[in-house]
This record gives structure tokens, sequence and C-alpha cells, in this order.
């Protein structure tokens, strides 16, 4: 297997274990709240303090990446990751249980944006696009992966051996160390800075050092957070949405789950190809576009064939932009900057985009499924027209912008 490759299946398997962990909870969310006698909004809390874990762990270890290297530090926040997972089945009481779930989001948020950088940095400008697309399915698989674990492991043996398993990406770890090289982009740049005598700084405020930078970087920020935003408002409340408005059963809306996460994945392929061939702005253009009309369209569904098929339309668009923001956002920063960049912008995204659901829950409260639907076609539109602000950048052999 040649180098690319390599960095692409540890970053798939990478955001694959990440993608398992996070379901986990959702699995295992029911019998927590009982084991613990909790409420369900201190259960909830659960995959918040998860979140701001990610956060924390994306600045933190995307500096470090920058610094000491990609390899090294993306092990490290394996390691982390494992050993947070497993101690949560070990978990005494509910403050344990925050205290666990932290530090896996530690090391979670710091997996993904080093990953990225490290495909970014052994792929060709015309292919990263691709490239992205398949270590972004890996969380898809993660989902899978996590549902047949739950379904084997929590009736028998229940929650807290699910968690006990994630102990063995420690495994995986220690595989990617032992087979995977530094990236060469960061191993040439590093050796530059020696031979001039001068490190270049890392620091969170190279995302905003000039006026350019800083509007490149709010708009990426703006960008991910609608991502993951819509994202999470249609995969949590669509459900209960199409349950209350199509009465559908409980089974039928499981089927419109798997209909639209198959309609993800292949769009998500789609998606870097076509990154590849017409280029970002084109590429989120269009889906975005796409994205914001066939999730107000899909309020006015009706009928079970009409329910599946809109719901894998919408999910081959509003979820398969996902595969490109790993390349976008590594394009946009220079290589001593860019693990940081990418997880901080996205892990922020992440962060905000995540509070959705509570909105999304509240609209619902209030009003009724198109106006639900109606925000967030608005938030799509809302990512659009920052898209189209961003401008091509280019960097010299110093790996300066020019």
């Amino acid at each position: 297997m040649n180098y690319r490759n390599k960095t692409v299946v540890a970053s798939v398997a990478g955001l694959t274990l990440e993608g398992m962990d996070i379901m986990f909870i959702s699995f295992a969310m029911s019998m927590i709240v009982a084991d613990f006698n909790i409420d369900l909004a201190t259960g909830g809390f659960i995959s918040s303090i998860t979140n701001i874990g990610m956060l924390i762990g994306g600045i933190i270890f995307g500096i470090l990446a920058d610094r000491f290297g990609r390899v090294r530090i993306f092990t490290y926040t394996i390691i982390l990751f494992a050993i947070g997972t497993a101690l949560t089945g070990l978990a005494a009481n509910i403050e344990q249980v925050y205290l666990f779930r932290f530090i896996a989001g530690l090391g979670a948020g710091g997996e993904y944006g080093i990953g990225m950088a490290l495909v970014a940095e052994a792929w060709p400008k015309n292919k990263q696009g691709r490239a992205s697309s398949y270590v972004s399915v890996g969380a898809q698989f993660g989902v899978i992966l996590a549902a047949l674990l739950s379904a084997i492991i929590l009736p028998t043996l229940g929650w807290r051996a699910l968690f006990i398993v994630g102990v063995l990406p420690v495994i995986f770890a220690f595989i990617v160390r032992k087979n995977l090289s530094e990236s060469p982009e960061w191993m040439a740049a590093m050796k530059k800075e020696k031979v001039v005598g001068k490190q270049k700084k890392v620091n969170l405020l190279q995302l905003f050092d000039t006026p350019r930078t800083a509007i490149t970087t709010i708009t990426l920020v703006v960008m991910a957070t609608v991502q993951i935003a819509g994202y999470n408002g249609l995969m949590i409340w669509l459900p209960s949405m199409l349950q209350q408005s199509q009465g559908l059963s409980v089974s039928s809306s499981a089927l419109w789950t798997i209909s639209t996460a198959v309609g993800m994945i292949v769009g998500m392929l789609t998606f870097g190809q076509f990154m590849d061939r017409f280029g970002a702005k084109r590429a989120f253009g269009v889906f975005l576009l796409a994205s914001a009309s066939a999730v107000f369209l899909y309020s006015y569904a009706e009928g079970g064939a009409g329910v599946l098929i809109g719901g894998a339309i919408v999910g081959f668009f509003s979820n398969g932009m996902f595969a490109g923001y790993g390349a976008l956002i590594s394009s946009y920063y220079p290589v001593h900057i860019r693990s940081t960049a990418t997880n901080t912008i996205f892990n922020f995204g992440r962060a905000i985009g995540g509070l959705s659901p509570i909105l999304v829950g509240y609209i619902l409260q209030s009003y009724d499924m198109t106006v639900a639907m109606t925000y967030l076609a608005a938030l799509y539109c809302l990512s659009l027209a920052f898209m189209l602000t961003l401008k091509k950048r280019e960097f010299n052999s110093n790996n300066e912008v020019v």
C-alpha cells in the first residue's frame, strides 16, 4: 500500500472509531439514565460535555500536530480517545461519566483535523476532494459499527461493556505509529525552518492575522456550523416529524433513517468527485443550493415512497458536502497552521451547530414541520452567501500566502 492510501486508511479508521463512540451514547442513553436515576436533561448534558471536549481537544492537538508532527499526535489522540471511552464504562456516578466523556472528546476532537491534514498533504490538489470524501464516509461506517455492537452487547452485557470495548482503538494506534511515516510536506516545512533558524509561530491568532484571513476563517466557521446544524436538525428531529405529519410507525421511520444514510454516503462520494472536477466553490454552491431546495420541498412530501426517496435526496445533498470540508479548510492555510485551522474551525462549528436540535425542537413545539424545514433551508442559503465570499489562496515555496 502506498503512502497516499495509508493516510486514507488511517484517517478513515480514526473517523470510524469516532463515529462509533459518539453513537454509543445514543444507543446506551436510556440505560445510563436508568442506572444513575437521572432526568433526560442531565443525561443530555453527556453529549454537550463531549462536544466541549472536542472543541478544546481540536485546538490543543491541532497546535501540537503542527508543531511536533501529524502521525505522532494523531496516535496520542486515538489513545486518549480510547482511554476516555473505556473509562466511561467504569464510571461510578454521572459526574465521572461527564469527566470521562470530556476526555474522550479531547481525543476525538484532535483526531479529525490531523487526519484531514495528513490526507491533504499526501494527495495532489486535483484528487483531494475524493480522498477527503473517502475519509468522511468513515463516520457512517462508525454509525453502522455502533449499531451492530450495541445490538450484540447491550441486551446481554449492558452499557458498561459497550464502552469498555472502546479500548480496542489503542491497538489501532500502535499499528498507525508503526506503519505510517510522517507527512513529507510537514517534514519539508520543518526542515526549511531549521535552515533559516526560525520557527513559525503556531497559535489561534494566526487564523485572524490579516483581514482576508479573518474573513476566510469566519466564513469557514459559518459553513461548518451550518453543516453540523443541518445534519443534527434533520437526523434528530425529522423521524419524529414524519411520525407526526405522515403517521409513520417507528419501524417506518427507521427505514427512513437507513435510506437517508445511504443517500448521505452516495452524496459524499459524489461530492468528492464533483469537487475535484469542477472546483470547491462550484461544488459547494451547487450542493448548498440543492440542499436548501430539497429540504424546503421535503416538507411537502407525501406517501411512503415520497418520504423515502425524498429523504435519500435530502441526505445526498445536505450531508454530501461533509466530504469536502477537510480538503476545503486545508487548502486555505499553510502547512505550519493547517491542523490547527482544520480542527479549530470544524470543532467550533460542531460545538455551535450541535445546539441546532434545541432550536428545531422549539420551532416544532411552537409552529410546525414546514416552518422547521424553512429554517433549515435558510441555513443553507446563509452558508451559500458566505461561501461566495471565499477567494482562492496560493502559497509560495516558503509556505507563505502570495
